[in-house]
């Protein structure tokens, strides 16, 4: 049977929810539901998913209602993640949570927000998304009568810290990313982390949640990037594959209208990248045989990815759309302007934390600076494009227009 049709056995090297390392606070098991499956659903009934349906992907809201938000980015990464795991015979559900669960830590204003939150708390650790989702799900959720948290499984907790590759290597010292700066305080605080295994590359599935997150962001950029008028298709047509594909979609449909030419093109986009992956999966796969998900994480490679051609395409458009959309004049602009919005309340709070809300309450008395600088941090990193907009509203008399 051809990959991605049917329901055929979860593979050898796929995580099997049987043998699930379990969660940090036990609990029993449920009759109806896989850990992952409980994970997922725990996922979206959280106040910090509901929070991604006004928080900034690239185009903030005020810009217009057809641009993806962190929850419709979300949504795509999740469906092209789950499309990935039945190709492959991995474990669907964990593949979902992983995908549903990944930027759970964005601070409002997308990346420009992080930046800003990032440098007003660099006296006091810094501050990295993909560490604030860890401890957003194993801390700052509050809602179950017997842990903070989700008390999410190991495997879940594992994707999610790791689903970029490993953080450290096998003796511990931060590599990548986090090589000179050491890794993120929200991580090192969580007295869980050493079980997480850094050194390692994580499940199969995480890799395909990872991988999902490159593809739909990839695609809905050039889309939201075309609508906006940022650049026009003339300009894709001197990157690899997008010249030939679009020549392809203007020779099947002459004179076939804008629109309609943009999603063919995002669709054919989408269908290369994600057939791409299977196919290069599976032939690691057949490479390596690994007989177990552990297998896969001692692999001491990325087995769930691109191929060298097309992570020359992927390059390049990400190269492009640094420039073209990232950097674009008009982009700039209203990151500016949030840039400013996130470092005016950092300040209003550290010289007035009584101004948060009672669940948020800060005692100068009886907490250290970095106690009231970190719990700011949480509270301006949860907060949406709307609620920080409203709130420097509410204590300054010039909020700049995000437009």
């Amino acid at each position: 049977m051809s990959p991605g049709f049917g329901a055929e056995p979860r593979a050898a090297y796929a995580v099997d929810p049987a043998t699930t390392r379990g969660r940090r606070h036990a609990e029993p098991a449920s009759p109806t539901r896989t850990p992952y499956q409980r994970d997922r659903d725990r996922i979206i009934h959280a106040t910090a998913f509901r929070r991604l349906k006004d928080k900034t992907q690239v185009f903030v809201a005020s810009e217009g209602d057809h641009y993806r938000t962190r929850l419709t980015h979300t949504i795509e990464v999740a469906q092209i993640a789950r499309a990935l795991a039945r190709a492959l015979r991995l474990d669907e559900d964990l593949a979902e949570a992983l995908a549903l669960a990944h930027d759970l830590g964005h601070t409002p204003f997308g990346h420009t927000g992080e930046d800003a939150l990032s440098a007003c708390l660099e006296p006091w650790g810094g501050f990295d998304h993909n560490a604030q989702s860890l401890r957003i799900v194993t801390q700052l959720e509050r809602r179950y009568a017997e842990f903070d948290g989700l008390n999410l499984s190991w495997e879940t907790l594992e994707g999610l810290v790791k689903h970029n590759g490993p953080l450290t290597d096998d003796t511990g010292a931060p590599i990548g990313p986090y090589a000179l700066g050491g890794l993120p305080l929200a991580l090192t605080a969580y007295p869980g982390t050493p079980e997480l295994m850094l050194w390692s590359w994580p499940s199969a599935e995480a890799q395909a949640a990872a991988i999902a997150d490159d593809i739909a962001y990839d695609s809905h950029d050039v889309d939201d990037g075309l609508r906006a008028g940022l650049f026009d298709l003339a300009d894709l047509e001197a990157l690899p594959f997008f010249g030939e594909t679009i020549e392809a979609i203007r020779e099947r449909y002459p004179g076939l209208e804008r629109p309609r030419l943009i999603h063919e093109l995002t669709r054919r986009m989408i269908t290369a990248m994600v057939e791409d992956v299977i196919a290069t999966a599976l032939t690691r796969l057949e490479a390596y045989a690994p007989q177990s998900a552990d297998a896969v994480r001692g692999a001491g490679c990325q087995i769930v990815g691109f191929s060298d051609r097309m992570a020359a395409v992927d390059k390049a458009l990400k190269g492009f759309l640094f420039r073209r959309v990232y950097r674009h004049p008009d982009v700039i602009r209203v990151r500016s302007r949030a840039d400013r919005i996130v470092r005016d309340l950092f300040a209003r709070y550290m010289a007035h934390p009584e101004a948060m809300p009672a669940d948020w309450h800060c005692d100068p008395a009886t907490m250290s600076e970095t106690e009231i600088a970190r719990r700011i941090g949480d509270y301006i990193a949860g907060m949406t494009d709307r609620f920080a907009v409203a709130e420097h509203r509410r204590w300054f008399d010039d909020t700049p227009e995000l437009r």
